[in-house]
């Protein structure tokens, strides 16, 4: 007997390598570039593994592609605040047990262990989003 495991678009885990995030940086500093430009960017790698990785990215669905003369020029599908909070939502998905204490927990935890100030900037954020949801702001 075959299992098939599906899993709905909007709550994939994509998994990124080293080189992927890469060109993501790149296109996010610069979008709209060839794989020929992403390749002089990036250097260590031949043109062939850019074109495979961002194939990769294409079939995530986290670039847009779209053909100018004989190749593909491309673009990042979302921005770094959008992916963060795509990946960040998927691990609380996975790692999801009913109380979201420990999530929230471990959260404030590594912000206080950055430093000080990204804690205040934490209390920020969530104040704001308050204020936002009374005024009935839609979130950034």
């Amino acid at each position: 007997m075959t299992y098939r495991k599906t899993v709905r678009q909007g709550n994939a885990l994509p998994r990124l390598g080293e080189l992927e995030l890469a060109l993501l940086e790149a296109l996010w500093s610069t979008p709209e570039q060839s794989a020929a430009s992403l390749q002089r960017r990036a250097g260590r790698s031949s043109l062939s593994t850019i074109q495979s990785t961002l194939e990769r990215l294409f079939r995530k669905a986290l670039v847009h592609r779209r053909k100018q003369g004989h190749a593909y020029v491309y673009s990042a599908a979302m921005g770094r605040p959008e992916l963060l909070g795509r990946l960040l939502g998927g691990v609380i998905r996975q790692l999801h047990t009913g109380s979201l204490d420990p999530i929230l927990s471990s959260f404030v935890d590594f912000a206080d262990r950055i430093d000080g100030d990204t804690l205040e900037r934490l209390d920020e954020l969530v104040q704001q989003r308050r204020q936002a949801r009374l005024a009935g702001d839609e979130p950034c």
